[in-house]
């Protein structure tokens, strides 16, 4: 049976989305993550799920203002995937930074704040996972789970605050400055989004 244009769609933006995880263990398999692969590889992945995260904000800004609909349909794929690359990136972290040892992974949590922080994220990331199930969104009902959903801006905010942690010990924050902006800027996007919702809700005098 031939495949209709949005599944073509859908199994192309797979494809895209897969695309940096492939590459990685295409390096990985090379030894091409240079002298320090282990933190190459956690670095790479947390940053991969920083940029997904953001596409996850975007959805809904270009959606409204640029009319295009169909991405409302890709927005749960889009958030799968960030807390798939979130997952890696912090499996990467018990397994390669601590060595499976969960003392000395509780033990990091009390003293290093930033790695607190950025498991909060992907606590954040994974509660929204799971109540993306067909069932739990049955469940939950349409405007629980939207409200539930919207916490997705404070998994980004802490994955941004997470980053800049990590970087103000070695004095190196302009990409963080990247992302801290794109963040920003999408948070704004949504409160604006939310007004002008409400001004179209407001009753005509």
């Amino acid at each position: 049976m031939p495949f209709s244009g949005k599944s073509l769609q859908r199994m192309a933006l797979h494809g895209l989305c897969l695309l940096p995880a492939l590459w990685l263990g295409y390096l990985v398999a090379t030894d091409g993550l240079g002298a320090n692969p282990a933190e190459a590889l956690l670095r790479a992945l947390g940053l991969w799920a920083m940029r997904f995260v953001c596409l996850v904000l975007a959805v809904t800004p270009l959606r409204v203002w640029l009319r295009w609909r169909w991405l409302a349909g890709y927005r749960r794929m889009l958030g799968l995937y960030a807390f798939a690359y979130a997952s890696l990136h912090w499996v990467c972290y018990v397994l390669l930074d601590m060595g499976l040892d969960w003392a000395a992974v509780l033990d990091d949590l009390a003293q290093r704040p930033f790695i607190l922080v950025g498991t909060l994220a992907w606590l954040i990331l994974l509660v929204l996972a799971i109540t993306s199930i067909p069932a739990l969104i049955r469940r939950l009902g349409g405007k629980r789970w939207q409200a539930l959903h919207r916490a997705v801006y404070a998994a980004a905010a802490l994955a941004v605050l997470h980053f800049w942690w990590m970087r103000a010990g070695k004095n190196n924050l302009a990409e963080v400055g990247v992302y801290l902006a794109i963040v920003a800027a999408l948070l704004v996007a949504r409160v604006v989004l939310r007004y002008q919702k409400a001004q179209q809700n407001k009753p005509s005098a």
